[in-house]
């Protein structure tokens, strides 16, 4: 039976298989293909360092050349491993949730309107003290017109414009 001791036991902990090496590389390869494929708006939101961002413009220069361009990414993921990999990931996902994100917003922002014409002065009140940006009059004047057009099951003129007004102002 071997004995354990803290020097074994933190050399266990510390070795990291050449698979693993190996698919750590490729997995910094294919965020690097992700990276040479977005559009050049996007990529300067990214937090990436000087070599970075002239890696890629250089992937942008050598896409039709096949070798040439698997070496580049190799470099890629190579640079990469110096870089904010955290940083990257997160804005990434900003841009890809920015629909999202849109849809939640436009979510709430209906429930407010529904809940501010269903509800009653104070709750507009309220809004009014959490909102500077609104106007007293004119938040009012669109509540009471969408009540009314409610009531009387009539065309949504104003529904519409509370909560274009609330989506403006908010």
């Amino acid at each position: 039976m071997r004995k354990v001791t803290p020097e074994i036991e933190a050399e266990e902990e510390e070795f990291i298989s050449k698979t693993q090496i190996k698919q750590e590389m490729l997995e910094l390869q294919a965020l690097g293909r992700k990276l040479v494929a977005l559009p050049k708006a996007q990529r300067a939101r990214l937090p990436l360092d000087d070599d970075m961002r002239d890696a890629l413009i250089l992937a942008d220069k050598i896409k039709n050349k096949h070798e040439a361009a698997k070496r580049h990414m190799q470099y890629i993921g190579k640079t990469l491993r110096e870089a904010d990999l955290d940083g990257i990931y997160k804005e990434l996902d900003v841009m890809a949730n920015k629909h999202q994100q849109e849809a939640v917003k436009h979510t709430k922002l209906e429930e407010l309107r529904d809940f501010l014409i269903a509800g009653s002065n104070d709750d507009a009140e309220t809004l009014l003290q959490e909102s500077p940006n609104l106007v007293r009059q004119k938040l009012k004047q669109l509540i009471r017109q969408a009540k009314k057009e409610v009531t009387a099951e009539k065309p949504a003129k104003s529904y519409r414009d509370l909560f274009q007004y609330l989506k403006d102002n908010s």
